[in-house]
């Protein structure tokens, strides 16, 4: 069983930037596909990033392209969202999961971690 922990969340400025980590245990990471997913207040649980299992291929959503940079790390069982330019309109707690197949919707992850919560203020 993969067990899934996001860091790096915080309180930031409009403009300021993060970066978020995901540590895997448990599995063999080097051969899971990863995403970012984000849920704000209210709102469904929409997807941000995705990453296949040799970095590769890799997805963004319409609304962070530019912004936000996915990556991997397999020697260290970790996956990466750089997050620049950070709006208001970001604020969410942010999930990494994984999946044995490569999907850019929330459907289909087998593997989610607790999430850590971003907070961009205007």
């Amino acid at each position: 069983q993969v067990q899934l922990v996001e860091s790096g969340g915080g309180l930031v400025q409009a403009g300021g930037s993060l970066r978020l980590s995901c540590a895997a245990s448990g599995g063999t990471f080097s051969t899971l596909n990863m995403g970012w997913f984000r849920q704000a207040p209210g709102k469904d649980r929409e997807f941000v990033a995705a990453i296949n299992w040799s970095g590769g291929r890799i997805n963004y959503a319409d609304s962070v392209k530019g912004r936000f940079t996915i990556s991997r790390d397999n020697a260290k069982n970790t996956v990466y969202l750089q997050m620049n330019s950070l709006k208001p309109d970001d604020t969410a707690v942010y999930h990494c999961a994984g999946s044995s197949t490569y999907y850019t919707i929330v459907v289909g992850y087998d593997y989610w971690g607790q999430g850590t919560q971003v907070t961009v203020s205007s």
